[in-house]
């Protein structure tokens, strides 16, 4: 617990933290406009006649209640993950940054020790990012609900289940970036490559899987859960959707993600030269 303390103490002593949240701000407004405009759409039934047969269901899916209760209640989660993403980044690499990384492990020689506090520290970071943005979002998002007369869907399962899977997002994207950060040493370089990998992941692979799934079936839209930030996505869903893995799913590889990030993180920390 020291050691986790410490390394919150070590984000907490710097500008990171008020940083990032002055940018994540405006980028979660940005984002709740946009679902605002969606839900005004998807809550009126006119706007779905003469719908193609094949995205009728899908459509009819995401204009249900849960489902639009669940959105606004997750708002902000592709940023949120991001921003989240890069704090696990820099909790590893401003040892290098500052060069403290040496005085750190002399201090706890037992390595595992000290890259486990980084983990909790990290997941503990995003824990707190998940919570208060869902605070934001059940006020914000009630709000909205009341305004277009959808019901702010607090008694359906579904909403929370949607709530809570976003949480566990947090805390697994949290652990990618501490795992990021001990294979890239650098902060600009890891920080750079992983926002490249996290929008050309999800970007790329959207357009690739949709191209494939309308060649070949939507047998093709199962993959997505092989890309992190789709499963992300997948995840507060609220409801199945047609042609789409189930929501567990999604969370079930997003673990097993940060299982394997986890455990080579702290094989590399272990063996790698720190000086």
């Amino acid at each position: 617990m020291n050691l986790v303390r410490s390394e919150l103490l070590k984000i907490g002593t710097t500008s990171t933290w008020w940083l990032f949240a002055l940018i994540y701000l405006p980028l979660w407004g940005l984002t709740l406009l946009v679902n605002s405009v969606q839900t005004s759409f998807l809550a009126d039934p006119a706007n779905r006649d003469g719908v193609p047969a094949d995205s009728a269901d899908t459509l009819a899916a995401l204009s249900g209640d849960t489902a639009l209760a669940a959105n606004l209640y997750t708002n902000g989660q592709f940023f949120g993950l991001l921003i989240v993403m890069l704090l696990g980044v820099i909790v590893v690499t401003n040892e290098y940054f500052h060069q403290t990384a040496t005085t750190t492990f002399l201090t706890t020689p037992r390595r595992t020790e000290v890259i486990v506090a980084k983990l909790a520290a990290a997941v503990l970071l995003g824990a707190i990012f998940w919570l208060v943005t869902t605070v934001l979002n059940l006020i914000s998002g009630a709000l909205i609900l009341a305004w277009f007369d959808v019901g702010t869907g607090f008694g359906a399962w579904g909403v929370w289940e949607a709530i809570g899977l976003n949480g566990l997002a947090y805390l697994l994207w949290a652990i990618f970036g501490v795992g990021f950060g001990v294979l890239i040493r650098s902060q600009l370089g890891a920080t750079v490559s992983a926002i490249l990998l996290y929008l050309g992941g999800y970007i790329g692979a959207a357009l690739i899987l949709g191209i494939l799934a309308g060649q070949f079936g939507d047998w093709i839209n199962d993959l997505q859960l092989l890309v992190p930030s789709l499963a992300s996505q997948l995840m507060v869903t609220g409801v199945d959707l047609p042609g789409s893995p189930p929501r567990w799913a999604g969370a079930l590889i997003l673990i097993g993600y940060a299982l394997v990030t986890g455990v080579i993180g702290t094989v590399i920390t272990r063996r790698r030269d720190i000086s």
